[in-house]
């Protein structure tokens, strides 16, 4: 049975993902987002996008020009997201040591998400760290979405098992 987790109220300084809208909405964010992998910065901006939806913790997206897209390698087998359109899959790859499945991109979104196009979004568990500011994020329960926890995000968070219905 999908059940969906009960709200707890955000505390100072927090946001809610019970709060973020249905379907998604994209932001500007102008705090420096960072993604660590094999002790190297493979991606790092202070001109990103997050993707708020109903539930989830922020997923991240990195203008291309702000990814070390040499170290990418596609995986084949893109799926389609009822909101965003095509998703393209990314294993990260330093010099031999790899993460599968790292990130994801949007090559050609729809309309309302067209700010995102050729940006890369990271799973924050297929890589060495993800920062948000100063904040050190967190993986959202199995790899659910790609969401990036933070001390400012408030949940219960969808993903758990469970929690994937609505």
């Amino acid at each position: 049975m999908n059940a969906i987790p009960p709200r707890s109220e955000p505390g100072p300084g927090e946001e809610s993902v019970w709060d973020f809208p249905q379907p998604p909405r994209i932001e500007s964010v102008s705090e420096k987002l960072r993604v660590v992998f094999d002790e190297r910065t493979v991606a790092e901006t202070s001109r990103g996008f997050r993707l708020l939806e109903t539930g989830h913790p922020p997923v991240y997206c990195f203008p291309a020009e702000d990814v070390d897209v040499d170290f990418l390698i596609p995986i084949y087998g893109d799926k389609v997201c009822e909101y965003l359109g095509l998703i393209r899959y990314w294993t990260i790859d330093v010099f031999g040591i790899r993460s599968e499945g790292a990130a994801w991109s949007c090559p050609n979104p729809t309309e309302a998400y067209r700010a995102i196009k050729g940006c890369y979004a990271f799973y924050p568990s297929r890589v060495d760290a993800c920062w948000v500011g100063p904040d050190r994020a967190r993986a959202q329960d199995e790899d659910f979405y790609g969401g990036w926890i933070t001390p400012r995000i408030a949940g219960p968070f969808m993903g758990k098992a469970g929690t994937r219905g609505r």
